[in-house]
């Protein structure tokens, strides 16, 4: 499978963000989009999540040889800043998703065995999601999109605030989940990109660039890198 992206153009007034993305996707890779604050890296994934429109371009997937539109189930979408409903327990949210999912799930296993997967303790569960740290609600948004299998999978700035034994288990966890599956995560953090991503993408100018890993490791490219980052912010 594919996910490919044709000549995506997204503009705010008269500040063009997005000028020409156009990339294929594979799945069974993790992507690192690297790109530094304010590079368009949060509304591209707006565009490709349906949450806002695009001005012109397609997305589409390829999957045998045969192209077909992105559905909404298609996509799963886990925020920087977690979204759930903190009136909620996280058993009552969790059962609530279960419940309107019924029908589209594949396989389901008990509420305490998601728990488990995602190392939520037995005395959280029942715990109201405002009470959760900002770990634990990530844990949650993840939980979701894991449990509704999309086809790809974005992620914004997904680490950032996690203290370092969350962001090893969430690292490994993304692992585990790319067979199969188009995952890109968004990040600004160049060393995160290089540890976690089989492969990376430069967000600059409002355009797409595949970067080789290796070149990474070479002090001389990195510093061009980063210098490029640095005047892509200037625009």
């Amino acid at each position: 499978m594919k996910f490919c992206i044709e000549h995506l153009i997204k503009s705010y007034e008269k500040k063009q963000v997005l000028k020409d993305i156009d990339y294929a996707f594979e799945d069974g890779k993790i992507y690192g989009l690297l790109g530094r604050n304010g590079a368009g890296k949060t509304t591209l994934f707006n565009c490709l999540n349906g949450d806002i429109r695009y001005d012109s371009g397609k997305i589409y997937l390829e999957e045998e040889q045969q192209t077909r539109n992105v559905l909404p189930e298609d996509i799963g979408y886990v925020l920087s800043t977690p979204t759930v409903p903190e009136f909620m327990t996280g058993r009552e949210f969790l059962k609530f998703f279960l419940d309107i999912h019924e029908d589209s799930i594949v396989e389901p296993k008990t509420i305490d065995e998601y728990f488990e997967y995602m190392g939520i303790e037995t005395e959280d569960r029942d715990r109201l999601l405002k009470n959760y740290s900002h770990g634990m609600k990530n844990k949650m948004q993840m939980l979701v999109n894991i449990i509704s299998k999309p086809n790809v999978l974005l992620l914004d700035e997904p680490l950032t605030s996690l203290d370092v034994v969350v962001a090893e288990e969430m690292k490994q966890l993304l692992r585990n989940l790319k067979e199969g599956r188009v995952i890109i995560v968004s990040t600004h953090i160049m060393d995160l990109a290089l540890d976690l991503c089989d492969e990376i993408v430069l967000l600059s100018h409002g355009e797409l660039e595949r970067v080789d890993k290796e070149e990474l490791d070479n002090r001389e490219f990195k510093e061009k890198i980063i210098a490029a980052l640095r005047e892509d912010g200037n625009d």
